[in-house]
């Protein structure tokens, strides 16, 4: 911010000196009064320099921003008579020989003097209306910047909120799952727990940022499978299939596992043989996800989740990927089908 106000201030300082420097510019070679320079040109850019700066520091955010349009006009329309007196009192004072000249001038066919008021007056028009540009086109800016800042906020605050609601849901769920253990095996339910703890560990201190290496993501998810194999009977059969070598992809973390979940508490049955098959693939920055899972819906009274699951994770997609993500869920031969496609 310090180097951007350094450079405006230097712009500022160049402009006015390409002005000042004009009629020696437009004139090369030729003889010039200065006296001319001074009264024709010189004082006219410093009123027309105080008119900006007045406008654009004060006046513009004063009286023009608030909408009080009358006020506005009124200053603006002394400041410009006060100058125009202000010049001829300088010119009558200090520069005779020119007012002299000027009256000379005018009888041999020159523009009247109210002609030369008129164009004085449209001079000092001009650094008014470029403040009141350059103020608004400022401000705009401004507004816009803080419109995004509002907006990046909100969408993080969002994130942070789904991903916070994430945490309790599978800790919940997973809770569950052990709490079904501990009568049948005792000794199964202490690796359970001992395992939730290493999962939860990674969700809470190791997840608390944008993306994450989706190679993190992928051992996660296996910990998860084998803590959830645990739990099912013989007749269940788990199938994975994850990128065994690093890819160097980044993700945002925890996408995936509202999906396993899923299919571990829809997928299976305790009296008929399941089949699960989950498989990964990544390839020219994309990520394909795809689950297969036997169909047995859960039942009315079934309190075992809250149903979020699915509902976050497409809420997330939306935020973190939009338009660069595929999301579908199909049911087919009585098996559900997952297709998660990622740009990352």
């Amino acid at each position: 911010m310090h180097k951007n106000k350094k450079i405006a201030v230097l712009s500022h300082l160049l402009v006015w000196f390409m002005l000042f420097c004009m009629p020696y510019l437009l004139s090369y070679g030729q003889a010039q009064e200065i006296n001319r320079v001074i009264a024709h040109f010189w004082i006219p850019l410093v009123f027309s320099a105080i008119i900006f700066y007045f406008n654009y520091f004060v006046l513009i955010d004063r009286f023009l921003f608030p909408k009080k349009m009358v006020q506005f006009i009124i200053i603006n329309v002394l400041i410009i008579v006060f100058f125009l007196f202000l010049k001829e009192y300088i010119e009558d004072t200090f520069y005779q020989d020119l007012v002299k000249k000027r009256s000379t001038e005018t009888e041999g066919g020159r523009p009247p003097f109210k002609m030369f008021i008129y164009v004085q007056i449209l001079s000092y028009m001009a650094p008014l209306l470029f403040s009141i540009a350059l103020k608004s086109t400022k401000r705009w800016v401004q507004t816009e910047a803080e419109r995004k800042e509002a907006a990046n906020f909100k969408l993080k605050s969002e994130i942070q909120h789904l991903r916070y609601q994430l945490q309790p849901h599978f800790f919940f769920n997973s809770l569950n799952n052990i709490y079904s253990m501990v009568d049948i095996s005792p000794e199964q339910a202490k690796s359970s727990i001992h395992s939730l703890s290493k999962l939860m560990r990674y969700m809470l201190y190791e997840t608390n940022v944008e993306q994450i290496l989706l190679s993190k993501e992928i051992d996660f998810m296996k910990k998860y499978i084998d803590l959830m194999k645990l739990r099912v009977s013989d007749k269940t059969i788990v199938n994975y299939h994850f990128p065994s070598e690093e890819t160097g992809v980044k993700i945002a973390p925890l996408l995936f596992i509202s999906l396993i979940e899923n299919a571990f508490k829809h997928g299976v049955s305790a009296h008929n043989e399941s089949l699960i098959e989950i498989n990964m693939t990544c390839k020219d920055q994309k990520v394909l996800f795809t689950i297969k899972n036997d169909n047995y819906p859960k039942q009315t009274t079934d309190k075992s989740g809250s149903g979020i699951g699915l509902q976050n994770l497409e809420k997330r997609l939306q935020l973190l990927y939009p338009n660069k993500y595929s999301f579908k869920t199909s049911v087919k031969d009585n098996r559900f089908l997952v297709n998660l496609e990622l740009e990352t």
